[in-house]
């Protein structure tokens, strides 16, 4: 499928969704972007010894950038579930918003999937002191994982970020032009202050589940045709 049927087959799924999927987008930037930025603000007032000491400093004190990287951890499973959001959406079953906060019921699921987000940042950072190119690359060998362990539970996170690597095998370049495809309308989302990101971030999403369903299927046919004698 090229990325021309997979931005069609996105628009089409998304009809009927996507009051849902605006109210996510408005909710998770609320609680994911805004709220902690300024609960942190609040801490670091505090702890620079006031407004005026906070305005003029130059530094952050240590404590609330620890405490910022708590907050940015326990976000972590309800970004990922957002995606499960909508591959539910591209499969055209019928998720709620409930089964988005839900996460965070599953404390192992919860934690899984926030070892999965640190531990393919340090592989990346990894990848990337060698030379800014390989870190990308390797950035889009594991940009199924979240996908798989969506849809394989039982797997263990470097059994998933291994299979989204032999997912990608060839599919790279596709998912790159498809990614970037959207930075004009990134930049037109800039533009109305933000608003845009509100039907921006549901059809990027969308677009994305679409490219790994496809994915998925099309390396469980080749394993089929393997296997069969």
């Amino acid at each position: 499928m090229s990325n021309t049927e997979i931005k069609k087959r996105a628009r089409q799924v998304l009809k009927g969704y996507w009051g849902k999927a605006i109210s996510l987008t408005f909710i998770l930037g609320l609680l994911v972007i805004l709220l902690p930025a300024v609960v942190v603000a609040v801490v670091e007032i505090y702890l620079s010894g006031g407004f005026e000491a906070w305005f003029n400093t130059d530094s952050t004190p240590l404590a609330s950038d620890v405490f910022s990287t708590i907050l940015s951890i326990l976000t972590t499973p309800l970004t990922i579930a957002s995606l499960w959001f909508y591959l539910s959406i591209s499969r055209k079953e019928t998720p709620s918003l409930s089964n988005v906060f839900g996460i965070y019921r599953d404390g192992r699921t919860s934690f899984k999937t926030i070892i999965a987000c640190y531990w393919m940042f340090l592989l990346t950072i990894l990848w990337s002191l060698l030379l800014i190119v390989p870190g990308i690359i390797k950035s889009f060998s594991y940009s199924q994982t979240y996908f798989i362990l969506k849809d394989h539970p039982s797997y263990t996170v470097n059994e998933a970020i291994t299979e989204s690597r032999k997912m990608m095998d060839g599919l790279k370049n596709q998912y790159f032009t498809l990614c970037l495809s959207f930075i004009g309308w990134g930049i037109l989302s800039l533009l109305t202050l933000g608003i845009g990101f509100l039907w921006l971030v549901p059809y990027i999403q969308t677009c994305l589940a679409v490219f790994y369903s496809e994915a998925a299927a099309k390396q469980n046919n080749s394993t089929t045709e393997t296997i069969t004698p």
